[in-house]
This record gives C-alpha cells, sequence and structure tokens, in this order.
C-alpha cells in the first residue's frame, strides 16, 4: 500500500485485511507498535515511511530515499524512455529494482542540459523544493554563443514577459563571468526559461549546467552519469530565499 498520511486503523484493516474492529481490539492488546512504540490510538496518523509491526512482523518498513545525481548532456529525466537513457537507468547497482521505481525526479533537465538533478521517493520533500511558495533558488552556469554585455543583467532583474503563456518572469538574478559565460540564479523554472531569455537577445545558449538547487550543492566529487545518496538534517528541509 502506497500512502502519504492516512489513518493507522485503516492502514492496518486494509494490509492486514482485518476490520476496524478487530483493529481497535490489536491496539488494546498492545500488539501493534509504529516506529518501535506501542501504538495506542487508532486514528493516528501514519506515513509511508512509518514502520508498523502487528504482533513484531512488520508490515510496513519503506526507507526514504534521497539521491543526488550529476546528469550528463543527453541523459533524459524520465523514469523510461524508448531512445535516450534515463537518469533511472545511470543509478548505482545497490539500489533494488522496487527502490528505483519508487523515485521521482525533483527539477527535470532537458536532454541537452546537464549538472544537479535530485531523485525521492519522498513526496514531501521534493513539493517544499518545487512550490513556489518556498521560493527555492536554482543557479546555472550558462554558455553563450554571443558576447555578454550589461543590459542583460538589467533584462534579467525586471523579469521578462512572454505572451504565449501571457505570463512576466519573477525576477533573476545574472553575474557575468566572462564574455561568454553567466551564472543565473532563477526562483522558478519555467519551460526552457533560460534559453528563451537569452534568446530575447538573439543570443543561442551553447551550454547550461545547473550546479544547485536551494542548499544541495552538485559535489565536484561526482563525474557525469554519477549519483550519491543524501543525508538530511533532521529530515528537515532548509531552503535558500
Amino acid at each position: 500500500m502506497s500512502i502519504s498520511r492516512a489513518r493507522l486503523d485503516r492502514f492496518i484493516s486494509e494490509k492486514c485485511q482485518i476490520n476496524r474492529k478487530n483493529v481497535r481490539l490489536l491496539l488494546a492488546q498492545k500488539r501493534v507498535t509504529v516506529d518501535g512504540v506501542i501504538a495506542a490510538d487508532v486514528a493516528q496518523a501514519i506515513d509511508k515511511f512509518s514502520v508498523i509491526s502487528v504482533d513484531n512482523q512488520v508490515v510496513q518498513q519503506n526507507k526514504a530515499l534521497y539521491i543526488m545525481m550529476h546528469k550528463p548532456v543527453g541523459v533524459v529525466c524520465a523514469t523510461k524512455d524508448l531512445q535516450h537513457k534515463t537518469v533511472i537507468d545511470l543509478l548505482d547497482a545497490g539500489l533494488s529494482t522496487e527502490e528505483k521505481a519508487s523515485l521521482h525526479i525533483v527539477g527535470r533537465l532537458d536532454l541537452n542540459t546537464s549538472g544537479l538533478v535530485l531523485l525521492t521517493n519522498d513526496s514531501r520533500w521534493s513539493e517544499q523544493l518545487t512550490s513556489p511558495n518556498n521560493k527555492v533558488t536554482k543557479h546555472y552556469r550558462v554558455t553563450l554563443k554571443n558576447p555578454l554585455s550589461q543590459a542583460y543583467i538589467k533584462a534579467f532583474a525586471e523579469g521578462m514577459y512572454f505572451a504565449y503563456e501571457n505570463i512576466t518572469t519573477l525576477p533573476a538574478t545574472l553575474t557575468i563571468i566572462s564574455p561568454h559565460q553567466a551564472e543565473v540564479i532563477l526562483m522558478e523554472g519555467k519551460y526552457h526559461q533560460i534559453k528563451r531569455m537569452f534568446g530575447r537577445f538573439s543570443n543561442p545558449v551553447i551550454g547550461l549546467h545547473r550546479t544547485s538547487i536551494g542548499e544541495y550543492v552538485l559535489s565536484d566529487s561526482l563525474q557525469p552519469g554519477e549519483s550519491q545518496p543524501i543525508t538530511l538534517d533532521g529530515q528537515t528541509l532548509k531552503v535558500n530565499v
């Protein structure tokens, strides 16, 4: 049973195929534990990572997975693709088939963009990272065909209007690193946003690489195609505002 939040009695009833009256009896007899603690409340809220045992038999024990990957160009951010290799295909062989199948991608990159991709089976964590309300920043290194000028900085800071979606982008920070390279910091991720913003200057993007999402910075030790687990601090997301 895949759940985000649910009542304990409902979960046990469905998982163990017993009616809720008998679930109440199990709890009254102190035969159910949640995360190692004897459960007493049938309405106790549990989630997919709660460790639940009935009569000392584990009925749910899902491991929360948080993974950082250095996505190469030519790999798609998808779980399956008939034409290209996917980020799931690149994952460490130490993960089981079931663990890989449970993952979803946090902040997709297109085929020709490289850099940081996060993967998880914890939807609460991914929602915090992707929610516009949290204003999580994303850093990109951009290589352009034509030289940059100070005009780019002002245009990105003011935001740009895209008539097709009838939207104006949020202010973005552009820092010129060299004549053909810049760092761009966004708090959103519209469709091909960076390429379209530089398109206003008729300046093609020839290289796009994401270096961070919020506090999560791509490790220098990760080569393209490699990944490593992330350890969360107390399972609490810290965001850059």
